[in-house]
């Protein structure tokens, strides 16, 4: 219970992150739009873009984690933390299609680059820069290990690399002319967001794909429950991540008939959690205890 209620206090805290970065990433938005079309910037409008599927991804996020947090029922047992799970992966999506977008107009405008006013590109893209910075530190402020959150981090830094590449952009057309340094840095930003947005959608298969959680090494968690008192083997050991932070397991465990009649099936349940919770901090386990003399039942079983 009251690792349920730290997630909760994590997500509450989430969400606070998620609110500031939503008003920021809407300021910015407006001032880049006007910036793109004031200046014929494609790359100020790139980011605009960017920031506009960012804003609804940031919506997004906050709704699945409100919707993570409700109570469970009797058809959703272990409640609906996976909408953080599906944000994460909606959020690498948009991220794919922004990288497509800005890989087309990127190289479109290089075959035939348009005049950028690049004086005030600078200045429209240097306030982008200054807030998109502020964005990243309140959205990195706490390490929740939070897919949501991540993935509306991944998209606030790629904003904040497409604020650099505008100012670049803007000065190298100020001082030398060259106009395609404009499409040039839409390019570059859709190459440097690709690798994060596939990472994000990656990490969100795996969750979903019920594969077991990275660093778990389900050999050694066979090994550590074997050497817990009176336990003669371990089979069905199965591991998955409900949602960022919390891991689950479920396993078979046969235990000596001798173990359980002199302790009690409790105190072995109680050990066999506690196995799992100290050594690899898994603290949803379930253990299905078996006597040694219900082997041959379950074998039975198998043969039909």
């Amino acid at each position: 219970m009251g690792h349920g209620h730290g997630h909760g206090a994590s997500r509450a805290a989430d969400r606070r992150r998620l609110r500031w970065v939503l008003a920021v990433t809407a300021t910015v938005l407006v001032v880049e739009v006007v910036g793109a079309l004031l200046t014929g910037s494609l790359a100020l409008l790139a980011d605009a873009g960017h920031l506009a599927t960012d804003a609804g991804s940031v919506v997004l996020a906050l709704g699945a984690s409100y919707v993570a947090s409700l109570p469970g029922n009797r058809r959703s047992t272990f409640g609906l933390h996976r909408a953080e799970v599906l944000a994460a992966l909606a959020n690498s999506l948009v991220l794919l299609v922004v990288c497509g977008y800005l890989g087309w107009a990127g190289i479109s405008r290089l075959a035939d680059p348009s005049d950028v006013d690049a004086g005030p590109m600078i200045v429209f893209a240097a306030f982008g820069l200054v807030a998109n910075g502020v964005s990243l530190v309140i959205v990195n402020r706490g390490d929740t290990g939070s897919l949501n959150l991540r993935g509306a981090a991944n998209e606030v830094f790629a904003d904040l690399l497409g604020s650099v590449l505008a100012v670049a952009a803007g000065v190298v057309i100020l001082t030398t002319g060259w106009q395609r340094a404009d499409p040039v840095a839409s390019l570059v930003i859709a190459v440097m967001i690709l690798p994060r947005a596939l990472l994000l959608m990656r990490d969100a298969a795996v969750v979903l794909l019920e594969i077991a959680p990275t660093g778990l090494d389900l050999d050694d968690v066979e090994h550590h429950i074997r050497h817990v008192d009176g336990v003669v083997d371990v089979h069905d050991l199965h591991a998955w991540t409900i949602t960022s932070g919390i891991s689950s397991l479920s396993a078979h465990v046969t235990v000596t008939d001798e173990a359980l009649a002199s302790r009690g099936i409790g105190p072995v349940l109680d050990q066999l959690c506690a196995c799992v919770a100290e050594h690899f901090d898994v603290r949803h386990a379930t253990f299905q205890v078996e006597p040694v003399s219900h082997r041959d039942h379950e074998d039975l079983g198998e043969l039909h």
